[in-house]
């Protein structure tokens, strides 16, 4: 075992494509750990993992398996993969209703790859929307402090002079 690992280290291409997967695994892992700025983590893990949560936290831990991350903590990679995963369904179904994409479902390797092109450009577009909506629920619910807050009745700007 120990020398297959050797070999797959000698060859250049795999050791490069192994350390980017650990590089970036890391910075994921880094990501996963910082808790967006403004948010009250500890308000929400105390209510998230109170007694009196029940059903919404069985739902909340049903999500976290899916989305790979904790989405009671808050932090600026915590919608994992769910963005991908959502993105990657929409063009699966598309792909068998939609003409020109069925066009290149047919086309072989060339359309599976335009077509995994297309799902990553909608994964951006999918994680900005959830985001928004992740962070407009948990400004909704209270636990953004005030201080971040910009709104009617709110006060001045945090960033204007005063």
């Amino acid at each position: 075992m120990w020398e297959k690992i050797r070999i797959i280290f000698t060859i250049r291409e795999l050791r490069q494509k192994i350390l980017l997967t650990l590089i970036l695994l890391a910075i994921y892992r880094v990501g996963e750990q910082i808790p967006v700025p403004g948010v009250n983590t500890e308000r929400m893990t105390a209510i998230f993992r109170s007694e009196t949560a029940g059903g919404f936290r069985d739902l909340l831990d049903q999500i976290t398996v899916f989305a790979a991350s904790r989405l009671d903590q808050a932090t600026i990679f915590g919608l994992g993969i769910m963005p991908y995963i959502s993105a990657s369904i929409i063009f699966q179904l598309l792909a068998s209703v939609y003409p020109p994409l069925e066009k290149l479902k047919k086309e072989g390797p060339a359309g599976y790859k335009k077509i995994n092109e297309y799902t990553r450009y909608a994964t951006v577009g999918i994680c900005i929307i959830q985001s928004w909506m992740y962070v407009a629920w948990l400004s909704a619910q209270g636990f953004v402090r005030p201080e971040y807050t910009y709104g009617e009745g709110q006060g001045r700007h945090p960033a204007e002079p005063g």
